[in-house]
């Protein structure tokens, strides 16, 4: 079980409780302020302590066999991560996606620290397996459940991935102006955005839309909208339009398709200023998509590879 000169990295997550220290300065004055709502504060005390706890678990079952390096989230996408390294996410489904689409091939382990507040879709261990699942991941003695990701890349070099979705759009999540290119079919389009999804993603955002879809045609009495079962390692992405507008200027047919290795996909802003492309809700790191930038969707080179029994 010999590290060598790699290392074992932990990426926690601020808790609720830490967050209205950062904003109201002291415990005691965020403990003043929740009560006096009527709240009750024990909640945020209790999720912090059950989350300090199973933190310091993996924190010393790591220590013991491996260099650590244990950094915030907010921090992961300007780490450099080690072509050898073992990450251990350690929070809830959201962080591991965030972390996962930073990392090229290393294997994430998905810690659950507080199981019975959370059920944990990626988090397949507790804190306390750590002692028993690390070394066989040392060893490179254990099973992946792989995921596919995607790619979005612009004609300057800047490249983002998705373990989730993307969103190509405006900031504000208004209008937006653009053309849409599916395997040569071009609109000019006025839209909410679009949703483009992982096999992962299709329990998410894409969930949200469909609804819609499903509803509007109920309402129509039309045939049921029936969605396709997605695998996390499907290999293709989804592309859905919210809200399209049709006007004499643009068009509103090229709404929802497939995106798999041969299809391309690709979109050019129209927007002045404002625009935007940022993956699994995280708009602090995205590609800026103003007047003319262009911006190729397509399914990563990549792969996700999450820890599993």
């Amino acid at each position: 079980m010999d590290r060598g000169m790699n290392k074992i990295v932990i990426v926690k997550r601020r808790t609720r409780l830490e967050d209205l220290k950062r904003r109201y300065n002291t415990i005691e004055q965020a403990r003043f302020y929740v009560e006096h709502l009527g709240a009750d504060f024990t909640e945020y005390e209790e999720e912090h302590n059950n989350y300090i706890a199973a933190l310091d678990t993996v924190k010393r079952e790591a220590a013991d066999k491996a260099r650590v390096l244990e950094i915030d989230r907010d921090y992961v996408p300007n780490m450099i991560f080690g072509k050898e390294d073992i990450v251990i996410a350690v929070g809830q489904d959201g962080l591991v996606a965030n972390v996962m689409k930073y990392l090229d091939g290393q294997p994430l382990i998905g810690v659950n620290p507080d199981v019975k507040r959370w059920d944990g879709d990626l988090l397949f261990f507790e804190a306390g397996d750590m002692e028993r699942v690390l070394p066989h991941v040392i060893d490179r003695n254990y099973d992946v459940k792989k995921i596919t990701m995607g790619k979005a890349e612009t004609k300057d070099g800047q490249v983002l991935y998705a373990v989730n979705d993307f969103f190509v759009g405006i900031k504000n999540h208004t209008s937006a102006r653009y053309h849409i290119c599916y395997n040569n079919h071009v609109e000019n389009q006025s839209s909410s955005g679009v949703i483009i999804s992982t096999g992962l993603g299709m329990t998410g955002w894409h969930k949200s839309v469909m609804a819609e879809f499903k509803g509007m045609a109920k309402a129509f009495n039309l045939p049921e909208v029936k969605d396709k079962k997605y695998e996390w390692d499907n290999g293709e992405l989804v592309f859905q339009v919210r809200e399209p507008y049709p006007s004499k200027y643009t068009q509103a047919d090229l709404v929802y398709g497939k995106v798999n290795p041969k299809d391309t996909l690709t979109f050019t802003s129209l927007m002045s200023e404002n625009g935007i492309v940022f993956s699994d809700g995280i708009q602090d790191d995205a590609i800026e998509f103003d007047a003319g930038m262009e911006v190729k969707i397509s399914v990563a080179d990549r792969i996700g590879r999450l820890v599993k029994e």
